[in-house]
């Protein structure tokens, strides 16, 4: 009776799952969509715990208080900037929890009443193999998230990170990650007296969970900060297989079915964001591309090559954009550094009363994780209407007269189309430099995340507004109701 309705409360959280996973796909529903499946997992741990008596109900109660409420503040406190980390470390604990509940059943299968505690089970090879991926694919995932933690919170270079060997070191690792499964799985089964710790089982195990650790560090450090809304999907999808093999460890359909969705839609992500910078995932992987953007660059308004820019001032872009027929405003990440989304929404406003056309241009790889700037963007109440992927709009920026850019940098270089030489050759951009005028707000000259100049800036069509975005949008929306 107690598995029948676990199987069934797993049926609909499943359901659940399935449907909230389709509603993310657009902005307007994103939200409902993500608390369908919050609640379907609530029903999932709730029914195991409940039935199988594992919990009281006020321990349940507690656990949901104090989770919620930790969960609640961290939304509350964390900025938007900090959304991209915060995501990264959210991965990183679901891989620790995976390896954590994999190591706590290889106790299990050798705790002294083993029999009772396992219906009289032995560990068999099938076991063996589900809780080495559990523990390894849950390890890497939990240093590698947290390595990207520190690359997009600044507390470690954005810069990749190469010494000689490290292709050699990381590939020995993985050797030793699948000797220390073979291990495992030799091992399987055949217990002795010899301590809990000289278990061959418990020695493998250990074995793989630093090789595992030691590995998710060694797999992100070389990524530089062009590729980290790629690392992200990654490690979201990392996350997903972790859970998936847990569920097979604990013969758990809500985790299996969980895993794989995230697993696949991570993967599908993942595909997506590399042919948005038209980049293999191999050479993702392999690393080397892009890093901190300030760490190159001219400050000033004068290329190395001698050409200059144009500069101009907050009245000159009210007028602009006050007499214009259609603006486009493309956001990027220095939108997000300069909480400037409010700002803008205020002044597509303000424009709109004018009968200007607004829309808005977001280009999948634009911030630093997937969606970023339609989190943004939403947040700051911008109609769902006016948000175009980049294939949708593209062709209207020729029949634009002025196209807004806030703080997006190589996601609108035109290099990327002819300069076979750059490192952003091939990349899909935003089509800003076809539109009759761009103007693009940012701080300086320095380059973007993938470290090179953009030939946008010194277009005869552009001109640039430099200063902190948020600060000159809202001398812009002065402007354009003084007009």
């Amino acid at each position: 009776m107690k598995q029948n309705i676990i199987d069934i409360a797993y049926v609909v959280s499943a359901i659940m799952f399935i449907y909230g996973l389709k509603r993310l796909q657009s902005p307007a529903t994103a939200r409902k969509g993500n608390q369908l499946a919050a609640m379907g997992m609530f029903v999932a741990v709730a029914a195991t715990l409940f039935v199988q008596q594992i919990l009281t109900p006020a321990q349940m109660l507690i656990g949901l208080v104090v989770g919620g409420g930790f969960g609640a503040y961290l939304a509350k406190r964390v900025e938007m900037t900090g959304m991209p980390e915060l995501v990264a470390a959210f991965n990183g604990f679901g891989g620790a929890a995976s390896a954590l509940v994999a190591g706590a059943e290889i106790a299990r299968f050798l705790a002294p009443n083993a029999a009772d505690l396992m219906g009289g089970a032995v560990m068999g090879g099938v076991d063996a193999i589900t809780i080495s991926l559990s523990i390894l694919i849950g390890m890497i995932t939990f240093t590698g998230s947290f390595v990207a933690f520190g690359k997009l919170s600044g507390r470690i270079s954005g810069n990749p990170i190469i010494f000689p060997g490290l292709r050699v070191i990381t590939i020995l690792f993985m050797l030793g990650a699948i000797a220390s499964i073979v291990y495992m799985e030799m091992g399987a089964g055949d217990f002795s007296a010899a301590g809990f710790v000289g278990e061959p089982v418990v020695q493998a195990a250990i074995a793989i969970a630093v090789v595992g650790a030691l590995l998710g560090i060694l797999l992100v450090v070389p990524i530089g900060g062009a590729d980290m809304p790629v690392v992200v999907a990654l490690l979201n999808s990392y996350s997903g297989l972790a859970a998936a093999a847990t569920g097979f460890v604990l013969d758990n359909t809500a985790l299996i079915v969980s895993g794989a969705l995230v697993g696949a839609s991570g993967l599908i992500l993942t595909n997506i964001m590399c042919e948005a910078m038209n980049r293999s995932l191999f050479n993702v992987l392999i690393g080397g591309f892009g890093g901190d953007s300030d760490s190159a660059g001219p400050a000033g308004t004068t290329s190395a090559e001698g050409l200059t820019v144009n500069s101009t001032t907050a009245d000159d872009v009210a007028i602009l954009l006050s007499y214009a027929s259609k603006v486009i405003f493309v956001p990027g990440y220095g939108m997000a550094v300069a909480q400037a989304q409010h700002a803008v929404r205020e002044l597509a406003e303000e424009l709109a009363k004018k009968d200007v056309e607004v829309k808005f241009a977001v280009h999948p790889v634009a911030g630093r994780m997937p969606g970023h700037m339609n989190v943004l963007l939403a947040e700051a109440n911008v109609p769902y209407d006016h948000l175009f992927e980049m294939d949708e709009i593209n062709g209207e920026f020729e029949t634009t007269d002025v196209a807004v850019v806030i703080g997006a940098n190589d996601v609108v270089n035109p290099a990327a189309r002819h300069d076979k030489a750059s490192p952003i050759y091939g990349m899909p951009i935003l089509d800003v430099d076809h539109a009759a005028t761009s103007i693009v707000l940012k701080r300086s000259m320095r380059p973007g995340y993938a470290g090179i100049g953009n030939e946008l800036f010194y277009n005869t069509n552009n001109q640039m507004l430099f200063g902190d975005a948020k600060d000159s949008i809202t001398d812009v929306i002065s402007e354009v109701k003084a007009l």
